[in-house]
């Protein structure tokens, strides 16, 4: 009769052959053999094996595992869901509090208590009368002299006129913002990549021999939209979808997300060079 012990009386190594012929047999290892994790790693994954450790899982682990399983999907579903309301809530309430706290203090110091939302209410009839009156003669030429003046000044008039070329790009009344709010698609960074850009301006390129080439400046944006490139391309290199500007702005932010299974484009696709060697 064999034995499954060495002449020193230590146990042997015991391994599970692949052979299908000696399945329901378990063979010792030669004197210079051993098992271990390396030699084992390749029938980790077979139905044997996972039928070995669903039989060694005891009660309690296998209630622990589908639990642990379930109130995780559950958790994720619930983030997800949770998710977007907060992010609404929150910024609806930094929009709140950041707009009645100019008139609160007024308010507090006639009526000797606050009133949560009055200021935010007088802000809005604020920038509405501001709105209104800008858009009459009388305002017209009141805005023309605060803007001479700021204009004289050395620092600020810099920065007031970047300031004034955002406001005027998203201004409803500029028509010559209307380029502002096309959205298109470039080639980039490199050959067969695409990247969501939008239209902010238009220039010629001339040389010397009367030639000249009709450019575009597309600014492309991060994540953060208000960071990005401005790249100069020709009409060619531009595909314009059936996007607008407030979609192009949510795939962005989205981080791609919210982009459409299917986009058409508003002129017919031209075939792609080949890459440059």
């Amino acid at each position: 009769m064999g034995s499954s012990k060495k002449e020193g009386g230590s146990p042997r190594p015991l391994t599970v052959p692949e052979d299908s012929s000696t399945a329901g047999e378990i063979l010792p290892l030669s004197e210079h053999q051993s098992l271990d994790v390396e030699d084992a790693s390749h029938f980790a994954d077979t139905p044997r094996a996972r039928l070995a450790r669903a039989a060694s899982t005891t009660p309690k682990e296998a209630v622990h595992q589908v639990l642990s399983s379930w109130v995780s999907r559950r958790f994720f579903t619930g983030c997800a869901v949770l998710f977007p309301l907060a992010v609404t809530v929150y910024i609806t309430w930094w929009f709140l509090t950041f707009f009645d706290k100019f008139f609160s203090p007024l308010y507090v110091a006639i009526f000797k208590f606050k009133v949560f939302g009055l200021g935010f209410i007088t802000s809005m009839l604020f920038i509405f009368v501001v709105g209104a009156f800008a858009g009459s003669w009388l305002g017209g030429l009141a805005l023309q002299l605060g803007e001479w003046i700021i204009k004289k000044l050395p620092l600020v008039k810099h920065i007031y006129s970047a300031a004034k070329q955002v406001s005027a790009a998203v201004n409803p009344s500029n028509e010559t913002s209307a380029s502002f709010r096309e959205c298109v698609i470039v080639r980039h960074p490199r050959h067969g990549e695409y990247a969501i850009g939008f239209i902010t301006g238009q220039t010629s390129l001339q040389d010397d021999h009367g030639q000249q080439l009709d450019l575009f400046s597309v600014y492309i944006p991060t994540n953060h939209v208000y960071v990005g490139d401005i790249f100069l391309m020709g009409r060619a290199d531009i595909i314009k979808p059936n996007l607008s500007v407030r979609e192009g702005l949510e795939i962005v932010v989205s981080v791609g997300m919210a982009l459409p299974r299917t986009l058409k484009s508003l002129r017919p696709l031209q075939p792609l060079p080949p890459p440059p060697r």
